[in-house]
């Protein structure tokens, strides 16, 4: 006989989840062309001065604060990338130069060459000027010995912007996840196979290998299980050389549902079977050896909600990544729409300039996929009330992925 479900809340169900993880150690190095989403595995600190030293940020003539208003002679012009050392600069003289060209001793200004009166041999440059103006300071952005990128940090674009700036191609970061995927049922057939009125497309499997590659982790689709006991079981054994296995479907209370049965059988230590959650219930949380098992509802909707709020931050976490948190925006709520009172509730809606529209009046089913490509944002709700009213302030999630360092109340 099966037994029931035990349901824990949604916030103990989230903080369970985080307890039971604990952060990858591996570590490899990679080039940082290829780094872009991993996780860096110590401090980066800055091996040289940024910028490396004191130059213009104009095109215009490099001179002496105390000669402003003054006619002053050109004595040289200077390049960005020039190589011949200049003289001091000296009262009543200046130097054209360019962009990014190394300022010469003594250079307390650079004034645009669009705001001076230039002759053949010599300059005027105007009264009004600010001393230290559009001179880029040795150091001013990052300083020799500061750290760069913090132990924890994801790697992005603008990271490896600033790893370029410092020579560095190669860079230690913790070992990408090992993660399974795979699906249950008799009635799941692949998209490239032909399917009768009987069977349904297996959407889930490819919907949660995309939405972790969304979010820089690479998946492996290992198939569908056998609505079978036995075949199940030898099934799961086989899976221990994953960091994550992640399923769906087949641990609700029906007659053909044996992942649970099966966990069970394998010794899996449980740390939740189904959650207060609407949608979402039939979630199931456990530990075999050192694999985690993560199963989650067969209804798609469901799926990619349950994956979302408490998958993501699982994975960040046993990542390494310091931002594994939720976080949230706060939006206007556009209309009135109504809410379980007895339970969390998670709400499909669309954010535009600050304003949760919410989906469908929140009138749809938990395996409907078009609310899911409609909506760009959930919103949860504890139960408090059975309405949300029009104009209310929200806290809303994100699909493009907000996460922070700091535990924060996303709940509404």
């Amino acid at each position: 006989m099966k037994k029931s479900l035990n349901y824990v809340d949604f916030s103990v169900a989230c903080k369970i989840s985080l307890e039971l993880i604990k952060p990858i150690t591996n570590i490899e190095f990679v080039d940082i062309l290829n780094s872009l989403g991993r996780v860096v595995s110590k401090d980066i600190f800055c091996k040289k001065n940024l910028p490396a030293f004191d130059n213009s940020a104009m095109d215009g003539f490099a001179c002496k604060f105390e000669d402003r208003g003054k006619t002053l002679k050109i004595v040289d012009t200077i390049f960005a990338g020039d190589k011949k050392e200049f003289k001091e600069l000296k009262s009543g003289e200046c130097y054209k130069i360019m962009t990014g060209a190394k300022t010469p001793f003594g250079t307390e200004v650079v004034i645009p060459f669009e705001l001076c009166e230039v002759s053949q041999n010599s300059v005027k440059i105007p009264e009004d000027i600010k001393l230290g103006s559009n001179i880029r300071l040795k150091g001013e952005e990052q300083k020799l010995g500061n750290i760069l990128i913090k132990k924890g940090e994801k790697i992005t674009s603008s990271h490896i912007a600033l790893l370029a700036t410092q020579g560095l191609m190669v860079i230690e970061v913790f070992k990408k996840l090992n993660i399974a995927i795979l699906s249950t049922g008799n009635e799941l057939k692949e998209p490239w196979e032909d399917s009768n009125d009987d069977e349904i497309y297996n959407c889930n499997a490819f919907a949660l290998q995309t939405l972790l590659k969304e979010n820089d982790f690479e998946a492996t689709y290992c198939g569908v299980i056998p609505d079978n006991l036995e075949e199940t079981v030898s099934f799961l054994n086989s899976l221990k050389k994953y960091d994550i296995v992640l399923s769906s479907g087949g641990i609700s209370m029906g007659e053909a549902d044996f992942l649970a049965e099966a966990f069970e059988m394998c010794g899996l230590k449980v740390a939740y079977h189904g959650v207060n959650l609407k949608p979402g219930r039939a979630m199931l949380l456990g530990e075999l050896n050192s694999t985690i098992f993560i199963s989650l509802p067969g209804n798609p909707l469901a799926a990619l909600i349950n994956c979302y709020l408490f998958v993501m931050p699982i994975l960040k976490k046993y990542q390494n990544d310091s931002s594994f948190y939720h976080d949230f925006i706060l939006c206007e709520n556009k209309t009135n729409f109504k809410v379980k009172g007895n339970r969390a509730e998670a709400v499909f809606g669309k954010v535009t300039n600050g304003v949760f529209e919410v989906t469908r009046e929140n009138k749809y089913g938990s395996g409907m996929i078009s609310a899911i490509y409609e909506s760009n944002a959930l919103a949860i709700f504890l139960g408090e009330s059975n309405q949300v009213l029009e104009n209310r302030a929200i806290k809303v999630l994100e699909f493009k992925g907000r996460f922070t360092k700091d535990k924060v109340a996303f709940i509404n």
